[in-house]
Order: C-alpha cells, then sequence, then structure tokens
C-alpha cells in the first residue's frame, strides 16, 4: 500500500515533468530552491532555483494553444521507486522525452533516469538533489538550442 509520503513524493517528480512539458521553466526552478540539479555527465553541480533556471535557458518553446508557449514534449517516467525512512527519503525512475513539432511526427528524443533525494521540511517534502542520467539520445535539435 502506498503511504501519503509516497505520494507526496511521487507528486513532487510528476511535477517536475509537468511543468517541462507545459514550459514552466520558473516553476520547474521552483523545485530546486533547496536542492542540487546535476547530470551524469559530469557537468558542474546546479545549485538553488537560479541556477536551476538558467540551465534550461536553451530550451525552445513553440507556440501552444493550451500552454501559451511549450517545448511540445511530454516526459513519461516509469519504474517509480520511492523508499523513505523518517525526514528522508529516495527515489529512482526512468523517463523518456517524446517531442512532436509539427509537421514532424513524434519522436522519442532523450531517455534516461533520474535519481532524486527529498527532505521533509515542516511536514511537505522537497528535493534537495537529482542526478540526471541521460541514457540515450535522439534528435535534440528542435528541443534544445545550440549555444
Amino acid at each position: 500500500m502506498v503511504g501519503v509520503d509516497e505520494e507526496q513524493i511521487r507528486a513532487l517528480i510528476g511535477a517536475y515533468a509537468e511543468r517541462l512539458d507545459a514550459g514552466d521553466l520558473d516553476g520547474v526552478a521552483a523545485l530546486f530552491e533547496h536542492g542540487v540539479f546535476r547530470s551524469a555527465r559530469g557537468r558542474d553541480p546546479l545549485v538553488g532555483r537560479e541556477a536551476v533556471r538558467r540551465q534550461y535557458e536553451p530550451v525552445i518553446l513553440y507556440p501552444d494553444d493550451h500552454f501559451g508557449a511549450s517545448p511540445r514534449t511530454k516526459h513519461v517516467l516509469g519504474n517509480i521507486v520511492v523508499e523513505v525512512q523518517d525526514a528522508a527519503a529516495a527515489a529512482r525512475c526512468t523517463f523518456t522525452v517524446l517531442q512532436a513539432v509539427p509537421p514532424g511526427p513524434v519522436q522519442a528524443v532523450l531517455a534516461g533516469r533520474y535519481e532524486d533525494r527529498f527532505d521533509r521540511v515542516n511536514g511537505s517534502w522537497r528535493f534537495t538533489e537529482r542526478v540526471v542520467h541521460p541514457d540515450l539520445f535522439g534528435d535534440l535539435s528542435q528541443h534544445m538550442a545550440r549555444g
């Protein structure tokens, strides 16, 4: 049976994907107000909201009837495992990022794994760390601008 803590943590994991797919890059960054975001590919860790927000500057946003502007992506999360111990928790899951930019087809542009850590503060869970393991790369040319 899934407990309340696990449900709240799963909701945070889902909020990241939903906000990113909606083009709410400020909302994505807000999830890491008290956290660290890092890539397993050896880049420097990003600490806090502002650093995480800068990471998303290259994301290309397209006009979208539902969101106004979005990257036209859908993050599909799977194999979510959450482990709670007192006021700390860890989770891991897989992700696949699908993108459809008309007139092209829906295609997988990235797949990998997230490893997350959380703390419970005043009864609410928050990200303390996300490590992204990008394992498979598709055509990212319509997802991220080259600098």
